[in-house]
């Protein structure tokens, strides 16, 4: 499917580049074609990307123009042939793939990034509030981008189907990774989070009874742990013993109780949800000294802020830190330790979207026209539009229905 350029290439002296091969492209006649610019990701060791080459594959064949900036793919094993052969055109730096109509990221984009993008740029990515300033809201303001987060996005019935799949991974990987941590290799306490004969299971506390609460007291109660989940919807705590039995003890979000039971447990999880764009700390450095020493806190909830008061970001390099003896992994993209799985997961979401934005006419017109999509929009054309961001930043913000409607 592609050509290899020879390194003696006077295009590309000193490198291998590969050719799309020539083929005629089915283009809708009521659609418009998109331009996809997909750059490699550099911030906080992103391992994710945005598209598989099947998904790349499947908008190439559809009209669309997909440029992938050359290694984008290596750490999630997909390399520039693979989508080469695709369809895609592979770029040399990360000014051609930025400059498209389309950036389609993971993570949020650099300062240094923005400043490549065109003015009028459409940008879908996570924002991660936990990690974000005012100077980035404004960057994007000032180029008149139009930026949709991963974590507001909905679908038609309300959910959100990108945190919703990045939570059912990172659910699932807590326990792997708190079994690890908890072994004397990780300097933990020694203990095996499975029930094993004549000794007392280990104890695990979510707070969150949400996606991740659900997949990782599932991995739990699969090794034989003793799970206790404490949120404030009843309606949530109800579901999830529907969902899993009534092996699991549940509580509200009562500070005594809580108190209580994190003196015993040997795994804290913190999956908590930011209420408002701003997340609330449930969890005092008071309680993570009454801990038994060796213990660990994984607060998945640390991209928006984190429910432990002595969380503290950390990397998949770094992914750890010792407060009170208690071992603290804060990595905000657990879903990136499986970076294939989770590639995929994004493609399968973004390729029917992009492909039905098209079908309306654009992505302007589908973000009028869906409101469920237009529920990712932050940024609309230079203009903060998203409430809690504006307060947590004192930044300006104006309604989004107020801009759409003045186009008319």
């Amino acid at each position: 499917m592609a050509k290899s350029i020879p390194a003696a290439s006077p295009l590309l002296a000193g490198s291998e580049a590969y050719l799309t091969q020539e083929k005629p492209l089915r283009v809708k006649p009521d659609g418009k074609s998109l331009e996809i610019g997909i750059p490699r990701e550099i911030a906080l060791q992103e391992n994710r990307l945005s598209l598989t080459p099947e998904g790349v594959k499947i908008l190439v064949l559809n009209g669309h123009r997909v440029l992938v900036e050359t290694g984008a793919g290596l750490t999630s094993k997909f390399s520039d042939r693979n989508y080469s052969d695709a369809g895609a055109k592979i770029v040399y730096s990360a000014k051609e793939a930025l400059e498209a109509q389309l950036v389609l990221k993971v993570e949020p984009p650099t300062l240094e990034e923005i400043a490549l993008m065109k003015p009028g740029t459409f940008l879908i990515s996570a924002i991660q509030l936990g990690n974000q300033k005012a100077e980035y809201l404004e960057a994007l303001c000032a180029k008149k981008i139009t930026a949709i987060a991963y974590e507001f996005i909905q679908d038609k019935v309300g959910g959100m189907p990108v945190m919703r799949a990045m939570s059912e991974i990172a659910g699932s990987m807590i326990i792997p990774i708190a079994s690890e941590y908890l072994s004397d290799v990780k300097n933990g306490r020694g203990v095996v989070i499975g029930n094993i004969t004549g000794i007392p299971p280990a104890q695990v506390l979510i707070l969150g009874a949400g996606t991740v609460g659900e997949f990782a007291a599932r991995a739990a109660l699969g090794l034989g742990a003793r799970v206790r989940i404490f949120d404030n919807h009843l309606y949530k705590l109800r579901r999830i013993r529907q969902i899993i039995g009534h092996e699991i003890s549940t509580s509200t979000l009562d500070a005594i109780n809580i108190q209580s039971a994190i003196k015993e447990a040997d795994i804290v999880v913190g999956a908590l949800r930011a209420d408002k764009g701003r997340n609330r700390m449930v969890i005092t450095e008071e309680m993570v000294a009454s801990m038994k020493p060796g213990s660990i806190i994984i607060d998945v909830s640390i991209d928006q802020g984190g429910c432990v008061e002595t969380s503290e970001i950390t990397t998949h390099e770094r992914p750890t830190f010792v407060k009170h003896d208690i071992i603290h992994y804060c990595v905000p993209n657990i879903a990136s330790r499986v970076a294939r799985t989770a590639t995929t997961v994004i493609s399968n979401i973004f390729t029917p979207i992009l492909l039905e934005a098209a079908d309306e006419g654009g992505l302007m017109e589908f973000i009028m026209n869906r409101k469920w999509f237009a529920k990712g929009v932050y940024v609309y054309k230079g203009m903060l539009t998203n409430e809690p961001l504006a307060k947590k930043f004192n930044l300006r913000c104006k309604d989004i229905n107020l801009l759409m409607a003045a186009r008319f």
